[in-house]
């Protein structure tokens, strides 16, 4: 193929020349776990690679000016553009290319001054031109890597080979149509970036571990919702077996548009245990494209997988060359927000949060700026409000399906109520029953502390008649504590809460019964 230019942006998105550059990728070997997630019988790794599908946020599609809200009616989208009318010509959306190169800078990754825009022709109903428009030979991004935490803490280097630009089909329905197949084309033409990593994956959990490092990535650059449900964020795992040590790859399935972290797992596992005890039964893995079946928990085969060939590539006449300016590079470098691994290893620093804490509080944007909120209104409290925001709002979140920027509980509300705990005004205890009748309610801390007179007893003289009257109607379990039965501690501990309604300061509780208890 010779390069030529073409289509041009540069900082301004005004036409200029540019250079291309190319990619390559290399290989490398692990280990495996089977369809239960333990390690399978010895001799056998796998290797898997994912290509993610991530769509991008711009608001109209990637060669058209038809809008890509979620939702609409079928067909009302569909442009004739989209459609593959005759005599009408794509033009390349701007916003597409920005958030590209926007991913390929925070994977450091290499951009490519000039890139090509190709035909990728199959028959399918769902795609009415008769062939799909995406990047082959040059893709725009190339050669980038992404860091995975794994399950012992430790870190793994996964390569992404490339990150290219494409058109998304449309979509075939099938339920309630009485066994006719219907077509929705809504969703062609929608801007995708197709993800391709390395085979550097070698387990069913190493690939979700990658996989949601991906869905944190696009969304902290705002380049996808990531929206699994709505189709937004899939991915296809490429999956084979090989024996232990071998460098030869193995046959490879492919799972295709696995929607569900969770489904990713299962289908991987599942996909794994199939091809070893295929294999040991004599039998050979061919090369072919599957689905996996939730309810059945198992993948099923669609058809074969098809090569590059069978595609007939060819650059796409109606696109010329795509070259990209060294100063639309760097505005675009220059607009990058703190990535998530440099957010993360600020957390540990600044607050003195555990990597771990640091990298839940991180793995979204929309929670890592929640929680700062937070700490602004009690700066000496970061550890404490890292708690509670990865514990009881985090719970509440989760059982009711929310998302930590619903306005249900404001980070000003939660930090008015750690103040009150960081003040003594009420304990750890009392706190959780605040939090519940805040989040049933709508109410501050304050109100709800007054009016349920939560407010805990500082007051020692009042703390240590507590003590002495439950001494006073305890002398049994006193006379046992003092003849050394010292694990009666904690029930005078739990009497004189009881006796004051939970509100007695733990802390001075537990001096003042030090020092009264003995005698």
């Amino acid at each position: 193929m010779t390069k030529s230019s073409g289509t041009i942006l540069d900082g301004d998105s005004r036409p200029r020349g540019g250079e291309a550059q190319e990619g390559s990728s290399t290989k490398s070997s692990g280990t495996i776990l089977d369809g239960t997630g333990r390690e399978p019988r010895s001799g056998w790794e796998t290797v898997i690679g994912l290509e993610i599908h991530a769509q991008l946020a711009t608001r109209s599609k990637i060669f058209s000016g038809a809008s890509t809200a979620y939702g609409a009616p079928p067909n009302a989208q569909a442009s004739l553009v989209d459609l593959g009318f005759p005599g009408v010509l794509p033009v390349l959306n701007g916003d597409a290319v920005r958030m590209a190169v926007r991913f390929g800078l925070a994977i450091g990754a290499r951009i490519a001054r000039q890139s090509v825009f190709a035909r990728k022709n199959y028959f399918y109903p769902d795609l009415p031109k008769g062939y799909q428009i995406s990047q082959y030979e040059l893709p725009i991004v190339a050669q980038g890597a992404l860091e995975i935490v794994l399950d012992d803490g430790s870190t793994k280097r996964v390569g992404i080979t490339r990150a290219h630009l494409e058109e998304d089909a449309g979509k075939s329905l099938h339920e309630g149509l009485g066994g006719l197949t219907g077509v929705d084309l809504n969703r062609a033409g929608t801007p995708l970036i197709e993800i391709v990593s390395e085979p550097d994956l070698r387990s069913a959990r190493e690939a979700v571990a990658y996989m949601k490092k991906v869905h944190t990535l696009v969304r902290y650059l705002e380049i996808c919702d990531g929206n699994m449900q709505e189709g937004s964020f899939r991915c296809d795992a490429n999956v084979s077996v090989r024996p232990k040590g071998s460098d030869k790859l193995g046959t490879r399935a492919e799972i295709k548009n696995i929607n569900s972290f969770r489904f990713v797992e299962k289908a991987i596992q599942y996909e794994i245990a199939r091809q070893i005890e295929l294999i040991e039964s004599g039998g050979k893995v061919v090369q072919e494209t599957r689905l996996y079946d939730p309810d059945k928990g198992e993948t099923r085969s669609m058809r074969a997988k098809e090569e590059a060939n069978d595609y007939r590539y060819f650059p796409d006449p109606d696109l010329l060359p795509l070259a990209v300016a060294e100063d639309f590079i760097e505005a675009v470098r220059e607009s990058l927000p703190e990535l998530p691994d440099e957010k993360a290893a600020r957390f540990s620093s600044q607050y003195g949060l555990s990597a771990y804490d640091a990298g839940v509080l991180t793995a979204s944007r929309e929670l890592a700026d929640y929680y700062e909120e937070v700490v602004r209104t009690v700066p000496r409290e970061p550890k404490l409000a890292a708690n509670w925001v990865m514990g009881e709002l985090a719970a509440v979140l989760n059982k009711e399906s929310l998302e930590v920027g619903s306005g249900r509980m404001p980070a000003a509300r939660l930090a008015g109520l750690l103040t009150r705990i960081a003040d003594e005004t009420i304990s750890g205890k009392i706190a959780k029953e605040v939090f519940e009748a805040m989040w049933a309610g709508g109410e501050g801390a304050d109100a709800i502390i007054a009016s349920k007179g939560l407010k805990q007893i500082t007051d020692t003289g009042a703390i240590e008649r507590a003590i002495e009257e439950v001494m006073a109607r305890n002398p049994g379990q006193l006379a046992e504590f003092r003849a050394g039965k010292e694990k009666l501690f904690g029930f005078f501990v739990g009497q004189v809460m009881k006796a004051t309604q939970g509100k007695a300061n733990p802390a001075q509780l537990n001096e003042l019964l030090k020092k009264k208890l003995p005698g």
